[in-house]
C-alpha cells in the first residue's frame, strides 16, 4: 500500500474513534513517530484530505479539522443523500444483503449510547451501498462520510434522536425486500433531511449561546 494511503486510513480512524477534534491541529511529527515513516507521505495525505474539505490548512499552523457551519452542514448532506440514493439505483440487493442490513438495523435500535448508535448508523450506510457498481461513486460518499462524523460526534449527543430515525431506515429495508427502489430512495433521502433538520438546529443553538 502506498504510504500516504496507509496515513489517510490512520487518520480517518482517528475521527471514526473520536480522537480527532474540531480546531485541533495535526502534529505532524506526531503522526510520522505513530506509524514510524517520513514526515512527507503525511504530508501528502494531509493535502488529499484537504482537498476533501475534511482537513483545512491554516498559513503558519499547519493543518486542522475545520470548524462546522450551517452552510457546510446543508451541502454535505443533500449532496450525500443524493449520492446515495444514486447508489442504490446503481446496486443489486440479495437476501444475503437484506439480512446484513436487518440485522445492522437490530444493532442500531439496540444501541443505548450516541456513540455506538453512530457506529452502527454509519454501518448499515455502508451496507445499503455496499453493492453499488459505481466505485468512483463510493469514494465519494466515503469522502463525505469523515466530514459528516465530525458533525455527528460535536452535535448528536443524545442516542435518542436516532429513534426518530428508525421507523425510516426499517421502511428502506422494507421497500428494498419489496423489490421497490423508486420507495426506498424516496424514504433514503427524507432520511438524511430528518437529520440535516436536526443538525442544523444544533448549530443554530450553539450560534446563540456563543453571542
Amino acid at each position: 500500500m502506498i504510504l500516504r494511503n496507509t496515513v489517510k486510513a490512520h487518520l480517518l480512524e482517528e475521527i471514526h474513534k473520536g480522537h480527532l477534534h474540531i480546531g485541533k491541529t495535526i502534529n505532524l511529527a506526531k503522526v510520522s513517530r505513530d506509524l514510524q515513516i517520513s514526515v512527507t507521505p503525511v504530508r501528502e495525505a494531509l493535502s488529499q484530505l484537504e482537498q476533501c474539505r475534511i482537513l483545512k490548512a491554516i498559513p503558519n499552523r499547519g493543518f486542522i479539522v475545520p470548524e462546522l457551519s450551517l452552510q457546510e452542514a446543508t451541502d454535505l448532506y443533500h449532496t450525500t443523500a443524493e449520492l446515495e440514493v444514486m447508489a442504490v439505483e446503481h446496486s443489486t440487493f440479495d437476501t444475503r444483503t437484506t439480512a446484513l442490513l436487518r440485522r445492522e438495523l437490530l444493532r442500531l435500535q439496540q444501541a443505548h449510547t450516541d456513540a455506538m448508535r453512530l457506529h452502527h448508523r454509519v454501518a448499515f450506510h455502508r451496507i445499503l451501498v455496499q453493492k453499488c457498481s459505481n466505485k468512483i461513486l463510493l469514494q465519494l460518499l466515503e469522502d463525505l462520510e469523515s466530514r459528516i462524523l465530525f458533525y455527528e460526534q460535536v452535535l448528536i449527543t443524545e442516542a435518542s434522536f436516532y429513534e426518530q430515525t428508525d421507523n425510516q431506515n426499517e421502511a428502506v429495508v422494507q421497500a428494498i425486500e419489496d423489490d421497490n427502489v423508486p420507495t426506498a430512495t424516496l424514504i433514503l433521502k427524507m432520511n438524511w433531511m430528518s437529520i440535516l433538520e436536526y443538525v442544523k438546529s444544533q448549530i443554530i443553538k450553539q450560534y446563540e449561546v456563543r453571542f
